[in-house]
């Protein structure tokens, strides 16, 4: 499954009850994910933590449907020819920098 298509995937089973969320509670929901994939990173399972990854992009995705963000091409935008910072597909910035 491409990004493209799970971001289409959840824009069909989730939409309506995210478009009326909004972005503020989906954020909050997103921000849940999170906290339960460093517990899961922390002190969970190979199996736990690859859900919690899954959770944790699903709630990203469904942040960027209600936002009308096409995320695979924003990721291939941004990151497609290589690191933003550098150009470089093998990264070469200083790693104080953020690329």
């Amino acid at each position: 499954m491409t990004l493209g298509e799970f971001q289409n995937l959840i824009r069909q089973m989730y939409h309506e009850k995210d478009a009326v969320r909004g972005v503020e509670g989906t954020f909050m929901w997103l921000t849940e994910e999170i906290g339960e994939l460093a517990t899961a990173l922390r002190s969970g399972s190979h199996e736990e933590q690859a859900l919690e990854f899954a959770d944790v992009l699903a709630w990203l995705v469904t942040i960027a449907n209600v936002v009308g963000v096409d995320l695979e091409e924003a990721v291939a935008r941004k990151y497609g020819r290589g690191c933003p910072g550098c150009g470089k597909l093998a990264c070469l910035c200083p790693d104080a920098e953020k690329p």
